[in-house]
């Protein structure tokens, strides 16, 4: 049932509104000192160190380091029956954080709360408020979206209440998160096992990449072909055209026969120009990031997941240690859905176009580009917060992969004002007896923002030059070659954490600060793993998303999340009320949820797959059970009868391999897991990872082998097999040859296009490419 045929708009009244944050007993009476300090409360520590600096003596910064009051961990805590009224607890493990901001709240004048600009931020300050015995009411909230003197003294000069609307917003998101996971995990527990979860938005992420592989499965490919011609015109350059066009229709090949006949009335004969159309195209440049848009580029280009991403963002955001500077806050807030830029940062990177790639770079005003339907857009774009700071200005202070991230922010917001690339493309039509072809060629005329990025881009993006030779109408081209080429159709390409969260973008799923936790929450519950950069899903995850699909398809589907979201965007706007859509929602789920739990039994016997298999202890027939590490078989006369057996044994005789257990001695044998194969001592159940030996001695202690090994994320290397006696480790795969140069071992490596390298191990040799691109440059310089 869609939450938008329930839920109500509720008018404003006359009067104070009522608010669904509990009115609680302060147990902290705030003794101000008026001949204090003014206490500044952010969230980060590094964040805090920066603020000070610029705010000077008069002010005392300190951080609470993200949430110090939340939901009780081991029960609801949301009294449903009392309008869904949350129930906060202080968290035991930052207790002295919070005495300590209480003590320094004693010694000061007036507490300023600058937690982040976002709705998590400003509920963060509400809490704070309760735990310091502030009121919400008065201006004690500061919000600031760059680390910069100039934003935070704006920031101080302007306090404000805290929105009470934007808390409600975030404490909904919160309450029904944990209705959701509270209530439904342990429904999934009785029918699969313990441990498991279910969340509101994790549950459609996962099931979008379990519908793509069920798409995927289900496709069956069609044979289609392609014809292209190579043509060659007196005294010039030769040019390829496809044929798009038979007898006048378009050219749809489906066999070798059909295809063979349009060859044999092209190969070998000359065709004549029939049209040669000549145009100018200009190709804008894209708006500067925000989150989602950050992201995705972060995978695509640097290999980033996003929660790695993220991390580095925060770090720039709230600041590096630049000589000469201080602590400098590099970029703006990186959680945010608009494309704005400030007037202030207008004038400035206008000017600094023109200064540094010319006035042709520059458009006549500036770019602006058209927000979103469903941004909020509380916040500017993720930009530079100074362009005094350029990336190669930067190279002695920030970490590899802060600077590839901050050159790819600087990059994308310089390009977003500069002028369009601007090409010419020809298209010449060629008739070959029926047969029409084209040839098209194109080439730059002016590079406009691409001039900002790197050369392997440009070519990604197929901007070569790629020019056809002067061609008029009339005139005959004698063909020189001509193939037909085989082509399948392709099924929908699996999803990365790019198209993923390009996805949940588009559907209005979750907001720009839950895309990193929930990518990050379905692999660690083992939903999905990773193959490559692509998600695939689990055996379980097929399981836990086919069950609430069955039993909670009103609400763990995509377009009920996404009104959800909407109408929390409503409730921080202040026209929805937070009992009104919590009301609205638990209507929903409450009725699924009962109607599942009457199911539960049914369900178990329904599912249950029973085995030829006999339980040696009482003589039953053992079932298939699912746990954390896969399919088991289990006596179905648990609790009375506990005996289980591996899923193996259905396979028949478990395979024994000649590696001893480290444990007993006993000989291992093969299992399957979650992420491949490994070894089991059926005695002791020791486990143990089944090693590759090269074959090849270990060039450091001379005794060991080089054998292949997986880090605990899944990369591998190659290590030697006397670990940890000897270190000796490669990322790229040893090959039994040894460097004339240096000494040191050879390795293969091999590249993403498939070409594989020998080359030394040693970074240092001089006969290592990375050292030799080095020595290039500087020669140049």
């Amino acid at each position: 049932m869609p939450i938008t045929r329930t839920i109500t708009i509720e008018k404003k009244k006359r009067g104070r509104k009522a608010k669904a944050a509990a009115a609680e007993p302060v147990l902290f009476k705030r003794k101000p000192n008026p001949k204090g300090k003014t206490l500044v409360v952010v969230e980060s520590p590094a964040k805090a160190k920066t603020i000070e600096r610029i705010l000077g003596p008069s002010y005392k910064v300190m951080a609470s380091k993200g949430h110090l009051r939340d939901l009780p961990q081991k029960k609801l805590g949301v009294d449903i029956e009392n309008g869904f009224m949350p129930e906060y607890v202080d968290s035991s493990e930052r207790e002295s954080i919070i005495k300590d901001l209480q003590k320094e709240a004693n010694r000061s004048k007036a507490v300023l709360l600058a937690t982040d600009p976002d709705r998590e931020g400003e509920a963060i300050s509400w809490h704070l408020s309760k735990l310091l015995d502030v009121n919400p009411e008065d201006n004690v909230r500061i919000a600031f979206h760059e680390i910069t003197p100039p934003a935070i003294k704006e920031a101080i000069s302007h306090p404000g209440p805290i929105d009470m609307n934007r808390v409600d917003a975030q404490q909904a998101r919160r309450v029904l998160d944990r209705l959701v996971g509270y209530k439904l995990s342990p429904w999934l527990w009785k029918l699969i096992y313990r441990g498991l979860s279910a969340g509101r938005v994790q549950s459609v992420a996962t099931r979008l990449i379990c519908e793509r592989e069920e798409e995927i499965k289900a496709f069956k490919p069609e044979e289609y072909w392609t014809v292209e011609a190579l043509y060659k015109k007196e005294d010039s350059e030769t040019f390829t055209a496809k044929l798009v066009q038979i007898d006048g229709k378009e050219a749809a090949l489906h066999n070798k026969e059909e295809t063979d006949a349009a060859v044999a009335d092209i190969d070998g004969k000359t065709a004549e120009v029939t049209s040669v159309t000549r145009s100018r195209k200009q190709r804008k440049t894209k708006p500067p990031y925000t989150t989602s848009t950050m992201q995705q580029d972060a995978v695509n280009r640097l290999n980033f997941p996003s929660r790695k991403t993220m991390m580095l963002a925060q770090a720039l955001y709230e600041g590096i240690e630049i000589p000469g500077h201080g602590h400098v806050g590099l970029i703006t807030y990186m959680r945010t859905d608009s494309v704005r830029i400030s007037d202030e940062m207008i004038a400035q990177v206008r000017p600094y176009i023109e200064t540094v790639y010319g006035e042709e770079y520059l458009p006549p005003k500036p770019n602006v580009f058209a927000k979103s339907k469903k941004a909020q857009d509380a916040h500017e774009a993720i930009r530079p917060t100074s362009l005094q700071f350029p990336p190669n200005a930067l190279t002695s202070v920030l970490s590899r992969d802060q600077m590839r991230l901050y050159t790819l922010i600087w990059n994308r917001f310089i390009a977003s004002q500069m002028a369009p690339q601007i090409q010419q493309t020809t298209t010449a039509l060629l008739q070959s007896g029926r047969c029409t072809l084209r040839a098209s060629g194109s080439h730059v005329l002016f590079d406009g923002f691409t001039v900002m990025q790197p050369s392997k881009e440009k070519k990604k993006e197929g901007e070569g030059e790629n020019f056809l030779p002067p061609l008029k109408k009339g005139e005959t081209v004698n063909n020189v070659k001509t193939k037909g080429e085989q082509h399948f159709t392709a099924p929908p390409p699996r999803y990365t954490e790019a198209s993923l969260i390009k996805t949940l973008e588009e559907k209005g799923i979750g907001r720009p600060s839950t895309y990193a936790p929930i990518l990050d929450t379905i692999q660690k519950r083992k939903y999905v793993v990773k193959e490559g950069k692509q998600f695939v899903p689990t055996e379980i995850g097929f399981k836990v998303t086919d069950l609430l699909k069955k039993y909670f398809d009103g609400i763990i589907n995509v377009d009920f999340t996404a009104n959800l979201e909407t109408w929390l965007d409503k409730i921080a706007e202040g026209r929805a009320t937070y009992k009104k859509v919590m009301t609205d929602f638990y209507k929903v789920f409450d009725k699924e949820l009962e109607a599942a739990n009457g199911q539960t039994e049914k369900e178990k016997k329904e599912s249950q797959e029973v085995t030829d298999v006999k339980c040696e202890k009482c003589g039953a027939n053992m079932i298939v059970k699912m746990g954390r590490y896969g399919k088991y078989l289990a006596c179905p006369n648990y609790p009375d009868c506990k005996n289980i057996k591996p899923y193996s044994v259905l396979q028949g005789p478990e395979e024994v391999s000649d590696v001893k257990c480290d444990e007993c001695g006993t000989l291992m044998v093969y299992r399957d897991g979650p992420y491949g194969r490994y070894l089991k001592c059926p005695n002791c159940h020791a486990n143990k990872a089944i090693v590759v030996d090269t074959g090849i001695t270990c060039p450091k202690c001379h005794e060991g082998h080089m054998v292949q090994r997986k880090t605990k994320r899944g990369r591998t290397f190659y290590g030697c097999s006397r670990y940890p006696k000897c270190d000796m480790a490669l990322w790229n795969e040893p090959v039994d040859q040894f460097c004339p140069t240096c000494g040191s071992i050879m390795v293969k490596k091999t590249y993403k296009s498939g070409k594989e390298l020998i080359l030394c191990s040693n970074p240092d040799c001089p006969t290592n490419p990375k050292k030799k691109k080095g020595k290039e440059k500087e020669k140049k310089e």
